[in-house]
């Protein structure tokens, strides 16, 4: 089912979703449901998986030669999304992004997910590999999430890369893409990052899933705005609970946001470890409670392959 029918069939009812991060290379699928079973009593009705391309690595070799090596430290987002469906009889939400995909990878990986019967992606551009300062394209590939999204779409239409196909399958995913309420870090403004924001809704997104934040003003003024702009898709707000004091410096600089004065104070006034953490799930859970009074449709959290925290704060909401 898609994630919109998943939204209209709940009937003004907030939905409980998370993301999963793929096991690094050489582990298996177990810790996948380790951090998805206690989530399961909440029943969510999809879960995100996230995609991580693949880096690479000099290596030096004793005569001083260096060797580009390429590695893939988290594989399988396909084959998760199918044990997920398989296990949980959920929908899975694979991510798909334009950093390490051709545009024919990115058909091939959109066939093989419409065959294993996958409604929905999340369409993303990614981030740049840690060797390089800004984002660079793959050969033949997309630069930006709108060029990715209208491939999407194309195919949705059964347009396909190769013209001369004929008697094509359209496939139906239901896209979504993000949104960012304190501002895409390399937007000029957010009246731009809007703007373009508004051009992938144009242009066939069907809902909008939000970078994590911790204030929910920054939340409500970008839902807001979005409105105001002619936005109407279904805005589904990203969460996480802070969980460690050295969050306090890693989380603005990695996803380039601000935490808010009550929160970090709190924090530096924690005598422990474990008091942190809870004073994380207690935020987490008022920023819960008061996103679906103001009628969220669904709140969806990053797990960052931890649930423990996760399913305390959704005890406490749903």
């Amino acid at each position: 089912m898609k994630v919109t029918e998943h939204i209209e069939k709940a009937n003004g009812k907030a939905l409980f979703s998370f993301e999963i991060l793929p096991p690094l290379k050489g582990q298996n699928i177990e810790g996948i449901y380790n951090t998805i079973d206690p989530l399961m009593e909440f029943k969510p009705p999809f879960v995100d998986v996230t995609y991580h391309r693949e880096e690479y690595v000099y290596k030096t070799h004793k005569n001083g030669l260096l060797e580009k090596t390429v590695t893939r430290k988290r594989p399988g987002t396909v084959g998760i999304c199918a044990a997920i469906m398989h296990k949980y009889k959920i929908d899975a939400v694979p991510h798909i992004i334009c950093g390490g995909f051709t545009k024919q990878d990115t058909e091939d990986a959109l066939i093989d997910l419409d065959f294993l019967g996958i409604d929905n992606v999340l369409v993303l551009r990614g981030d740049p590999i840690k060797s390089e300062k800004r984002f660079t394209p793959e050969p033949n590939g997309h630069a930006y999430a709108i060029d990715l999204m209208e491939q999407v779409k194309n195919l949705n239409e059964g347009i396909y890369l190769d013209e001369d196909l004929k008697y094509n399958s359209p496939t139906d995913f239901c896209i979504g893409v993000a949104g960012y309420p304190e501002k895409h870090f390399e937007a000029p403004n957010m009246k731009n990052d809007l703007y373009w924001l508004k051009k992938k809704v144009e242009n066939g997104a069907e809902y909008i899933v939000t970078q994590m934040f911790f204030d929910n003003s920054r939340f409500f003024e970008f839902e807001r705005q979005c409105r105001e702009a002619g936005i109407n898709v279904p805005i589904i707000p990203g969460l996480k609970p802070l969980s460690t004091e050295r969050q306090l410096s890693l989380l603005p600089q990695i996803f380039h946001l601000d935490l808010p004065d009550a929160l970090v104070d709190e924090v530096n006034k924690a005598k422990s470890k474990d008091a942190i953490r809870q004073i994380g799930v207690e935020w987490c859970i008022e920023q819960s409670k008061e996103l679906i009074k103001n009628g969220s449709p669904v709140l969806h959290y990053y797990s960052m392959g931890k649930s423990k925290n996760i399913q305390k704060i959704a005890r406490a909401v749903f």
